[in-house]
Formats: structure tokens, sequence, C-alpha cells
């Protein structure tokens, strides 16, 4: 008898999770074209997806890596990028932190923003799922975003070796920092956040090897936080 309720929330999870392949798809193919015109051959360039499987992590590596940065600069800033996943693992705990080890490490590995949203939302409006429910729920939505990720990163990959050499791409690559953004500044906690690392990462601008990105990354999530903390009702601070 619970089986059949755990496959409906997986096939509800897939359902979910299906909007974010028009966003996915899109990135993915720019993520692969972009690589290999960087240098990236296509086993590279697919590798990187499946190891990293962060878009906004991957397009901040890319651009450090085509202009020479130090391996460890590189590391420091997909890592300050990618911050916000210790934020999302600490909310998601409560719901999947019971799980047997390997499951939590199959979802630590594919915890990303719209596998993150999607969950969160769910589990907010069903709290009554067993954990098998949401576990089952949480790999619904990651069918149809993580494997297309990694699909289109290769298809991206092929057609950016049929790029000829002299066309350069190189304006798509602030696009595409851009386009991401957006969706992005969902509350007052986000748009701060975003717009003091904006200004810092300006203002460090002349520091070297890109340190303002990783200087702009730490205080934005700070000044997030702060005004986060702020906002709280009096009653959640006691």
């Amino acid at each position: 008898m619970p089986q059949p309720n755990v496959m409906s929330s997986f096939w509800r999870g897939v359902r979910d999770g299906l909007p974010f392949l028009l966003v996915v798809g899109p990135f993915a193919l720019l993520f692969g074209v972009i690589a290999t015109e960087a240098g990236l051959n296509v086993l590279e360039t697919l590798s990187f997806s499946v190891v990293v499987i962060a878009g906004a992590a991957q397009f901040t590596a890319l651009q450090l890596l085509s202009e020479n940065t130090p391996v460890v600069v590189v590391l420091a800033s997909a890592l300050a990028v990618n911050l916000r996943m210790a934020m999302y693992s600490a909310s998601i705990t409560p719901h999947l932190g019971a799980l047997p080890l390997w499951k939590r490490v199959i979802t630590a590995y594919f915890l990303v923003d719209q596998t993150y949203a999607a969950a969160a939302l769910d589990y907010e409006k069903h709290p009554n799922q067993t954990l098998a429910q949401k576990f089952a729920y949480f790999m619904g939505v990651v069918l149809p975003i993580c494997p297309p990720w990694y699909v289109f990163t290769l298809v991206g990959a092929w057609l950016g070796n049929a790029v000829p050499e002299g066309l350069g791409i190189d304006f798509v690559l602030p696009l595409a920092f851009i386009a991401m953004l957006g969706p992005s500044l969902r509350t007052g906690a986000h748009r701060v956040a975003a717009t003091v690392g904006g200004v810092a990462a300006l203002v460090f601008a002349f520091l070297p090897y890109n340190l303002g990105l990783i200087a702009g990354a730490l205080l934005g999530m700070m000044a997030g936080a702060e005004f986060e903390r702020r906002m709280l009702p009096q009653e959640d601070k006691s």
C-alpha cells in the first residue's frame, strides 16, 4: 500500500521539475559551447558538468580559467559562489537528514538551486509526507533537471567544436551571468546580497587574480544574511 504513495510523490516531483528544463537546457548548451571555445575538449567539458553540476560556479570557473587565473583562486571563487548550497543543506536536513548515508550522499550531489526550490516548497505544502515520499519527490524533481544538464552540455560541446575559430562568442558569458541573476532576486535579502556583492566586486576590482569576485561574494552573502536576520519577527529572535 505505501508503494503507490511513494511512486505518486516521485511522479509529482517529475511534473514539478519539468518546467526547469526550459532553463536548464539552454544554459547547459551555452556552457558546452563556451567551454569548448575556452579550450576544453568534449570529455573535459562533460566531466566539468558531471563533477560540479552547478551552473553559476561552472561559468565563474570557466571565465577565470580563460584569464589564466591560478587554480587555487579558481577553486576558491567557485566555492564562494556555491556557499549557498550550505544553506540549502541546512534547510533541507530536517526533511531528509534521517535518510541512510548512501541516500544522503545522492541528495547532497543533486542538491542544486532548482531541486532545492521545488523540494522546499513541496515539503511545506505537504508536511505529512513520510521520509520515503520526500526522498521519492526529490528524486522525481532531479530526473528532468540533472541528467538533461549532462546531455545538453555534451550537445553544446559538440556544437562548440563546430563554431569557426575566428567567430568570437566571448560576449555571451557576461550575458549568461545577467540572465542567471534576474530570476534569483526573489526576496529583499537576495536583492541586498546582489547589490552589496556587485558594488564590492567593483570596489575591489583592483585586486589581482579576480580576488575582488571572492570579496564581493563574501560581503554580499554577509549583507544578505544580516538583512534577513533584521527582518525576522521579534519573536523569532528569542
